[in-house]
C-alpha cells in the first residue's frame, strides 16, 4: 500500500478570521490531502490543548506558527515512511510524540492536522470515498453502525459566547423529526430559518448573524428566544413535535460563577436546584428533544438529578462535561449523567482516539452527535466522518454561511450517492 513521503503544515485563518493549521500529506504515489482544523470560542477546561502562539504582537497572540513548527519539524517528520491506510499506528506515533496526556506539548490542533490530512490521503490510497475509508475504520475498531447520513440539528439562534451578547443560552435549536430523508429535512430547516429571519425582522428584533450562522437577535430573555422560535415554525408547513423539535445549547459553564448562574429570565442568580426547576418550566411549555450542557463541566451530581428526572423525555447531551474524552465518558457512563455525546475530534486531538470514544458511547447505548466548531473552514471533512461512523445526528451549525453550508451541502452530495449506490 501507499507510504507517506512528506507532511508538511501552513497557518491559515478559520471563519472568525482566526489562525488555525492546514496540513498535507504527499504519498509515494504523488498523491496530495489537505486538512485544517477548527478552533472552538466556547471551550471545556478537559479539552486537548489547542496550542497558541500568545503573541500580542502578531495576530493578537491567537497565531499557530508553534503548532505549525511541530507539525513541520517533528510530527510530519514522525510519520514519514508509515503505511497511511495504518491510521492507529500513525496516531500512536502521534501521541508517542507529544507525550502528554492533554497533547499539550505539541498542540492537538497541531497533532490533529497530521491524523486528519493521514485520514484523507488513505481515503485516495484505497480508492474509496472518505466517508467509505471512516467505516472501514470504525468497523475495525468494532463499530457495528452501518453507514448513513445523520439527522441534521439546526443552531437557528445563536446566544452567548457565539451571538450577541444579549441571550445567556448558547444555541436554540430546530431538529427535524428522523423519519425524515435527509434532503427533506435540510428543506424544513431551511424553510424555518427564513420565516424565522423574516419574523425577527417584523418584531423590531434587530438581528445579525452569531458565529454559527444562526441569528443573534435583539431579545430580552432565553424564553423570548424560544417564543420566537416556536411562533415562527407555526408559520410554515411544519408542525412541531410532529415534523420538527425544539433544543436546547446551554452551554452553562459560560454563566457559572461562585457558585450559581446568572441568566436574564431571574431577577437573582440560581442555584443548581433552582436551575433545574427552570429546566422543567421550559420544558413544560416547548417539550424539548435534547438538552446540551445543562450545568457547569463539573456539576455531576447535578447532572445526574437532570438525567433522572428528563429520562425517557428529552436527550442529555454532554459536550463540555465530556470533551470527547475517553475517562469522562467512562464516568458520565457509570454516573448515569447523560445519554448522549457531542463528538469533536479536536477535543481529544486524533481520529483513533475519537473512533474509540464513539464506540465507548454506542456500547452505551448512546446517541452520537459529531459537531462542527464556532471557528470553521471550508473543509467538509466532518460531513463524511458523521456519516462514516454512523452518526445519529450532525451539528453544523444554521444553514448559512459558507464554512457550514458546505457541510451540509457534502451531505446531500452523499446521501444521492448512497441512493445511487443502493439502486445498483
Amino acid at each position: 500500500m501507499s507510504k507517506i513521503s512528506k507532511v508538511w503544515a501552513r497557518q491559515i485563518i478559520d471563519s472568525r478570521g482566526i489562525p488555525t493549521v492546514e496540513a498535507a500529506c504527499l504519498l509515494d504515489t504523488n498523491e496530495i490531502a489537505v486538512a485544517s482544523v477548527p478552533g472552538g470560542t466556547s471551550t471545556g477546561t478537559h479539552e486537548a490543548v489547542d496550542l497558541r502562539d500568545n503573541d500580542p504582537q502578531n495576530w493578537m497572540g491567537k497565531g499557530v506558527s508553534k503548532a505549525v513548527t511541530n507539525v513541520n519539524d517533528v510530527l510530519g517528520p514522525g510519520v514519514w515512511g508509515m503505511e497511511v491506510t495504518d491510521q492507529e499506528r500513525i496516531d500512536a506515533r502521534l501521541i508517542e510524540l507529544d507525550g502528554t496526556k492533554n497533547k499539550s506539548k505539541y498542540g492537538a490542533n497541531a497533532i490533529l492536522s497530521v491524523s486528519v490530512a493521514a485520514l484523507k490521503a488513505a481515503a485516495l490510497a484505497s480508492k474509496q470515498p472518505l466517508y467509505m475509508w471512516v467505516s472501514t475504520l470504525a468497523k475495525r475498531a468494532g463499530i457495528k453502525e452501518e453507514i448513513r447520513v445523520p439527522n441534521p440539528i439546526f443552531n437557528m439562534i445563536n446566544g452567548g459566547l457565539h451571538g450577541a451578547g444579549n441571550l445567556d443560552f448558547q444555541e436554540f435549536h430546530v431538529i427535524p423529526a428522523t423519519s425524515k430523508s435527509f434532503s427533506d429535512s435540510l428543506r424544513s430547516g431551511v424553510e424555518i430559518y427564513l420565516t424565522l429571519g423574516n419574523d425577527l425582522e417584523r418584531r423590531g428584533a434587530i438581528h445579525s448573524v452569531g458565529d454559527e450562522g444562526g441569528y443573534a437577535p435583539n431579545l430580552f430573555t432565553n424564553a423570548d428566544a424560544l417564543e420566537v422560535l416556536y411562533e415562527s415554525i407555526k408559520q410554515t408547513p411544519y408542525q412541531m413535535g410532529r415534523d420538527v423539535f425544539l433544543g436546547l445549547d446551554v452551554a452553562a459553564s459560560v454563566f457559572y460563577k461562585n457558585g450559581t448562574y446568572t441568566i436574564r429570565d431571574k431577577s437573582s442568580p440560581l442555584t443548581d436546584e433552582g436551575l433545574l426547576e427552570y429546566y422543567k418550566y421550559v420544558n413544560s411549555q416547548y417539550h424539548l428533544a435534547l438538552i446540551e450542557d445543562p450545568f457547569h463541566e463539573d456539576a455531576w451530581e447535578s447532572w445526574k438529578k437532570l438525567f433522572d428526572t428528563f429520562q425517557g423525555q428529552v436527550t442529555v447531551v454532554g459536550d463540555d462535561l465530556l470533551a470527547t474524552n475517553m475517562e469522562r465518558v467512562q464516568k458520565a457512563i457509570t454516573e448515569k449523567a447523560c445519554n448522549a455525546i457531542l463528538v469533536k475530534p479536536n477535543q481529544v486531538g486524533t481520529i483513533t482516539e475519537t473512533i474509540q470514544v464513539i464506540k465507548t458511547a454506542r456500547e452505551a447505548q448512546w446517541k452520537i452527535i459529531t459537531s462542527h466548531r464556532s471557528g470553521e473552514t471550508n473543509d467538509w471533512f466532518i460531513a463524511d466522518f458523521a456519516v462514516g461512523v454512523g452518526s445519529d445526528y450532525v451539528k453544523f451549525g444554521a444553514p448559512s454561511r459558507g464554512e457550514r453550508v458546505v457541510k451540509y451541502n457534502r451531505l446531500l452530495s452523499i446521501e444521492a450517492e448512497l441512493l445511487l449506490r443502493s439502486q445498483k
